[in-house]
């Protein structure tokens, strides 16, 4: 018994040792983590469950068959993080380059099986040189085994992708369909085709970090959400992130101690607003003065500036956040702000986390390029979004909503429960100057009856009331008491059902 107790110890460092001390070091030279390490950092000490630790891949071309190594290049399994269960996988670069075969996408498809079958998120950490070569159709067909489980866990559990090395080529489908996607700097990539392709087929040469990097993918693409100084970092912010989702769509989301009075009172909100209707300030303050120990996860914060998405909580509960940023674009809505916003929506009201929507946008971006680019449509994703949703949203207007941009930041009109607004929001069609430039055309030759007639325009609308008359504004609130009165507003929500009309699904406007 002694020895085959001795062998299952042996087989089990063989297995662990992935592709041997050399690989391991060429791991670590380059600032990277190991498949292991990262699990280790990702889960609670000593939670991680392995299976498949010795599975082999089954290919015999090319020599192959001299080579098995235990485990086939990725480590799978289940843990938990702060006590909550997830499955993980986590590609070995040091074994094969982290190549996807037929056997390393099944060991990948079950854990996502067990996933959706018992309610839990799934995080992947890539690292992988593609699809096995030597596979050929085999490991294509592994890729598309899992892409068909991203489909089917989309909505259902949440799925977070870590890319830690390379991903290239059909491999960046799957990251592309799951909710975050997190990237460390100087060291991942993602592109379809590399720099060498685009240079044979286009002639443009560029680099693998100005093509598919980190900064890339998160300042300019969008693809990526967030990108983080080393391993270490990104998987610490994977677990805070994590602490804010629910397990699944079946589960309620995780309620945490808090030590904020939920009544507090922030008096330098009172003077948040400038006096100057052009001036910007900062939305961030508010959103981190609510914020249950002003603790606030933002995601895609170097992307469309002009909106903030991100999680805070409240009375221990999550929220997400959708605020407009006055510091940007004076935080009008375009093309790249309305899809951040849109996404974001959806995964909230997909997991029932509240929604709360801070207001002050002066309209849609105006420009050639904005419309050439399918404005029209981008902006009716966010619209969609908002109104297919069915989770609490609470919203409040700070200053500007101006025309279509107020119906869209989930007024009253798209089912916006609590609609709250502070006695310096200005709820019109336009602004002052504009609005009577057009209804006081004859008279743009005199500049002071012009400036007249904008103040008078200014009187009448450029406040909450007249929305608040008609029932559109719920209560006009006082800066100072937002968080009770935000607090108070989603806990009188948390028993709200609504539900849509029956569908196979919808057709927003992608």
């Amino acid at each position: 018994m002694n020895d085959i107790l001795a062998q299952l110890e042996q087989r089990r460092a063989v297995a662990r040792s992935g592709g041997g001390a050399h690989r391991v070091a060429a791991q670590h030279a380059k600032g990277k983590l190991t498949a292991r390490e990262r699990i280790e950092l990702l889960l609670d000490d000593g939670s991680f469950e392995e299976y498949d630790m010795f599975v082999r891949h089954r290919c015999t071309d090319f020599g192959m068959e001299a080579d098995r190594p235990a485990g086939d290049g990725v480590v799978t399994g289940w843990g938990t993080v702060n006590g909550r269960m997830v499955y993980v996988f986590s590609q070995d670069f040091t074994v094969f380059g982290g190549s996807l075969s037929e056997t390393h996408a099944q060991k990948i498809c079950k854990i996502m099986d067990m996933a959706l079958q018992n309610g839990a998120p799934v995080i992947g950490i890539n690292d992988s040189g593609g699809a096995r070569i030597q596979e050929g159709v085999a490991s294509l067909a592994g890729y598309a085994e899992v892409f068909q489980r991203n489909v089917l866990a989309s909505g259902v559990v949440p799925q977070i992708s870590l890319i830690m090395g390379p991903c290239a080529g059909g491999a960046v489908y799957s990251p592309a369909m799951t909710d975050f996607i997190f990237m460390v700097k100087d060291t991942s990539y993602m592109f379809v085709t590399g720099p060498d392709v685009v240079k044979t087929v286009t002639n443009e040469v560029v680099t693998a970090e100005d093509l598919g990097g980190a900064s890339t993918h998160t300042k300019k693409s969008s693809v990526a959400d967030g990108a983080f100084e080393n391993d270490v970092e990104a998987l610490a912010e994977a677990r805070r992130l994590i602490d804010f989702l629910p397990l699944s769509n079946r589960t309620a989301g995780p309620v945490r101690p808090f030590f904020d009075d939920v009544a507090r009172v922030e008096n330098s909100l009172d003077t948040l607003i400038p006096d100057n209707p052009n001036q910007p300030y900062d939305m961030k303050e508010l959103i981190l003065k609510l914020a249950d120990e002003g603790d606030f996860f933002e995601i895609q914060k170097d992307y469309a500036a002009n909106i903030i998405i991100g999680f805070l909580r409240l009375e221990g509960r999550s929220v997400g956040v959708v605020a407009n940023q006055p510091m940007v674009l004076a935080g009008c809505l375009d093309i790249d702000s309305s899809r951040k916003a849109a996404r974001f929506v959806r995964f909230c009201d997909a997991f029932e986390i509240p929604i709360l929507t801070l207001v002050d946008v002066p309209g849609f971006l105006p420009g050639v390029a904005q419309e050439l680019g399918g404005v029209i449509k981008h902006g009716a994703k966010l619209l969609f979004a908002y109104g297919e949703a069915t989770v609490p949203k609470v919203t409040v207007i700070t200053r500007k909503a101006y025309g279509g941009a107020y119906d869209v930041m989930a007024s009253k009109h798209l089912r916006g429960d609590v609609n709250y607004a502070w006695p310096t929001a200005e709820i019109a069609v336009m602004g002052a100057k504009g609005a009577s430039e057009i209804l006081y055309r004859s008279e743009l030759g005199d500049p002071a009856q012009i400036a007249q007639r904008a103040k008078d325009y200014e009187a009448r609308f450029a406040n909450p009331f007249v929305a608040a008359e008609r029932g559109f504004i719920d209560e006009v609130i006082l800066p100072h008491s937002t968080r009770r009165r935000v607090a108070r507003a989603f806990a009188a929500l948390r028993g709200k059902k609504l539900s849509n009309p029956w569908k196979k699904h919808d057709n927003i406007p992608l």
